[in-house]
């Protein structure tokens, strides 16, 4: 008789939670934060329980501890980040009315809410979906947000084709179960929800148990891989021939996270597979994640993302049961490779006489603070031009659909509001991005997104004393080894290595080597770097990049080129 399958407890309270239902709308009645397996089946339902880790040392009136002030971040699945403008001024009120005054912009193309107290947090699902929005599935073990370059070019069918792929691709493998509309829409006493017996819908994707873990898609063009198609675990590359897509690259098994303390975890990029006629395409990716859904690791979720089950069977396999899964046969994949990266920030045309204009939203935070009113700003524009909006990998705004007559009064909002344009941004500070960290975020080890701008301010004057101001050096920077940023590509990578202790900052892991368009991974530079020391750190490689790069290669291509040993040797050699 055969061993039987070990299981870890999260695909117990999976199996076991009634179709992501749980005991989710019987928590909501108190007003006590939710049970640890209540907050593994609400991820499903693109909610985190979180505590405001700034105030966990407040005490009380009569000084005993508050203890942890449980929270809760929401994100919004937008699937390639289109947002209409009454969507973007209904969240903008959302994070007012039910959040912590500020919205930010993911580094998937979504929207999140962050400091939602319990009490507000069925209003905020309620009204996100009455913005014709959902959470459902941006988290989970599930497919993610579908990515997509977001830029609204009209002069050929392009980039139409390919929203309307991420569009499809959603739609397709979004969760059929009816908990989350039950739940958090229809309701309003739990009464419903938490009866024992249940009328269950087909799973047909995703079966009883959902999938081993979560699960990205994205789609990207070789001339623009703004939304780091590599990363994911699944990627359509486009081939264009003349101004249609003829078909995609297929791309497995990238992933950005790891556990530094487990040599079984490892960061990858994804791997072509086959070339598919868009007319496959979401039959491909059903099969991909059915083939996942059950190959991937149930045991042990530090290694059950897809990259670790291409790294257990091969990927001649995986392609095997990939062709048995959709009941054909694929042929190999196409030449195309990605060749760049475009940001699309500052003013651009449409291709259809109007304009658009991409805005950089630093670490992806729409708030006002000091001269720099973003939110205010973004509302006024929106509210008087009625533009929709696109929301960017690198955590920016695109406004769309631009008259040019418009385009002076725009610019005189954006001034008085101290917004500022391309031309008025580094590509260093354009090309930067962060995740939230502390204070909201249970698994970060150091700051993020409140370190990453100082750390940017010291770098742009060290750059423009070797004058290479004007050069694209892209910085991501994560609190802790997970990735959500994509550190482990991009030309420098910043990743938490160690909590600060009495007050002083952390420390960081920086990476360099990689590049702005997401080819390749980036290797380590320095270990345990102290946050105030690494601008100067990092400026010794610039240093060395300034005096040494040939034929204008970047510095990522040059830190490559270099390599780790001869790179750590020169740190060393200043010592």
């Amino acid at each position: 008789m055969s061993e039987p399958v070990k299981r870890s407890h999260i695909e117990e309270i999976k199996e076991g939670s009634r179709q992501l239902r749980g005991t989710l709308a019987e928590e909501l009645l108190h007003d006590r934060e939710f049970g640890k397996d209540s907050e593994q089946v609400m991820k499903n339902h693109g909610i985190y329980q979180q505590d405001d880790r700034d105030s966990r040392k407040a005490k009380n009136p009569d000084g005993t501890a508050k203890g942890k002030q449980y929270i809760f971040m929401v994100r919004t699945r937008i699937p390639g980040g289109k947002v209409s403008a009454q969507q973007f001024l209904d969240h903008l009120d959302i994070c007012d009315e039910l959040g912590n005054g500020t919205l930010r912009v993911t580094t998937r193309q979504g929207f999140q809410l962050h400091g939602v107290i319990k009490k507000n947090l069925k209003a905020a699902v309620k009204r996100i979906n009455q913005t014709l929005l959902t959470t459902l599935a941006a988290c989970g073990d599930v497919e993610r947000n579908v990515m997509c370059c977001p830029a609204p070019i009209k002069n050929s069918p392009v980039h139409d084709q390919m929203q309307a792929m991420a569009d499809a691709i959603a739609e397709h493998l979004k969760p059929r179960t009816t908990a989350y509309h039950e739940i958090w829409l229809t309701d309003e006493s739990g009464e419903k929800t938490n009866v024992a017996e249940f009328t269950p819908v087909d799973e047909p994707i995703y079966g009883k148990v959902y999938l081993p873990r979560k699960f990205k898609t994205a789609i990207a063009l070789p001339e623009d891989n703004c939304i780091d198609v590599y990363t994911n675990d699944l990627g359509f590359l486009a081939v264009v021939e003349g101004d249609r897509i003829v078909g995609y690259n297929v791309l497995v098994g990238g992933g950005q996270g790891k556990t530094p303390s487990a040599e079984k975890t490892f960061v990858a990029i994804a791997q072509k597979l086959a070339f598919v006629q868009p007319e496959q395409v979401v039959g491909v990716a059903e099969a991909i994640v059915k083939v996942q859904r059950d190959f991937g690791n149930r045991e042990d979720r530090k290694v059950a993302r897809l990259k670790y089950t291409l790294n257990n069977y091969g990927l001649e396999w995986f392609k095997a049961k990939v062709e048995e899964y959709y009941g054909q046969k694929l042929p190999a994949p196409h030449p195309v490779e990605v060749t760049d990266v475009d940001d699309h920030i500052g003013w651009h045309e449409q291709g259809d006489g109007k304009l658009f204009l991409g805005i950089n939203i630093e670490c992806g935070r729409i708030k006002d603070e000091g001269e720099r009113r973003i939110k205010t700003g973004l509302r006024t524009l929106i509210e008087k031009y009625r533009m929709p909006t696109r929301l960017t990998a690198l955590q920016s705004v695109i406004l769309c659909d631009i008259r040019p007559e418009d385009q002076a009064d725009i610019v005189r909002i954006l001034f008085e509001h101290g917004i500022k344009q391309d031309h008025e941004l580094t590509l260093l500070r354009r090309y930067s991005i962060a995740c939230p960290a502390f204070p909201t975020c249970g698994l970060s080890i150091t700051e993020s997104e409140r370190a990453l701008p100082g750390i940017i301010d010291e770098l742009e004057v060290e750059m423009a004393k070797l004058g290479i101001q004007h050069d694209r050096i892209a910085v991501h920077m994560t609190g802790c080894p997970n990735g959500c940023a994509r550190p482990y590509t991009p030309d420098i990578g910043l990743v938490g290595k160690q909590a600060g202790v009495g007050g002083a900052a952390g420390k960081y892991t920086i990476y360099l080597g990689g590049n702005a368009e997401g080819t390749r991974l980036a290797y380590i530079y320095k270990d345990s770097v102290p946050q105030e020391k690494v601008a100067s750190t990092l400026a010794v490689t610039l240093r060395h990049y300034k005096a040494n790069r040939i034929n204008g290669e970047s510095f990522g291509d040059f830190c490559h080129r270099q390599g780790q040993a001869a790179m750590q040797a020169l740190e060393v050699a200043t010592l």
